[in-house]
């Protein structure tokens, strides 16, 4: 049993010309197959499909039940790949893969960023590079996101896959070692400190040399005295 539900009707042709008229009626193109079923083609509305993924906390990862074509009845599915017009962001063709309720699935969930770093009040910046967890749990157990606690996070310091909690009865398959977050000096003040470091190491190995200069000289001229 899905979260929702959404309309659809079995589509009788195929090719880009069909799917332009199609889109012309204010429909769209889509297709499901997975577990248990032959592809079968579908047409929707997209107004319908993108209202309930907003609606939805899961996004993609809503499960949905699949209303009006009578072989698809009972049939759960999930967003598989939504494709987008690039210019308005509006759905052009969905992909719906179906699932049984009560066998496990890979999943792909969002992280999302969790307090203030105390690193970012000294100057750092925050760097989230690892944005999707892969998962493994039964379909209804499918969390909606996954937290990353930056709160105690200083400047030089990280969170990795390992550190982030996640709820029962899920498995992870992303490498436990990988970077979430880290929290860094900006690249301008980061080459800055760098050069004023490499300035200073040359400043003092240059003295030292003028010193041991001075003190061989010195040598020298008490030898030369004697």
């Amino acid at each position: 049993m899905g979260e929702v539900s959404i309309d659809v009707e079995l589509r009788a042709g195929r090719g880009k010309e069909t799917n332009r008229r199609l889109r012309a009626a204010g429909r769209i193109p889509g297709v499901v197959y997975g577990h248990g079923i032959d592809p079968v083609a579908l047409a929707l509305d997209p107004v319908q499909l993108e209202r309930k993924i907003r609606a939805s906390h899961a996004g993609m990862n809503t499960l949905i039940d699949l209303v009006g074509v009578s072989d698809l009845k009972g049939c759960t599915v999930l967003l598989k790949e939504l494709q987008r017009d690039p210019i308005r962001g509006w759905p052009t063709h969905v992909d719906f893969y179906a699932i049984n309720v009560n066998e496990t699935i890979e999943v792909e969930v969002p992280i999302h960023l969790k307090g203030t770093s105390p690193g970012v009040s000294l100057g750092g910046v925050v760097e989230h590079g690892l944005r999707e967890l892969e998962l493994k749990c039964l379909p209804n157990a499918i969390p909606d996101e996954i937290f990353a606690d930056i709160s105690n996070l200083g400047i030089g310091e990280s969170l990795h896959v390992s550190d982030l909690a996640l709820p029962a009865g899920v498995e992870l398959l992303t490498d436990p070692t990988l970077s979430v977050v880290s929290v860094m000096l900006p690249k301008s003040v980061e080459d800055t400190i760098v050069a004023a470091a490499a300035s200073d190491a040359e400043n003092a190995a240059k003295a030292a040399a003028e010193a041991a200069t001075a003190a061989a000289e010195a040598k020298s001229e008490g030898g030369g005295n004697s």
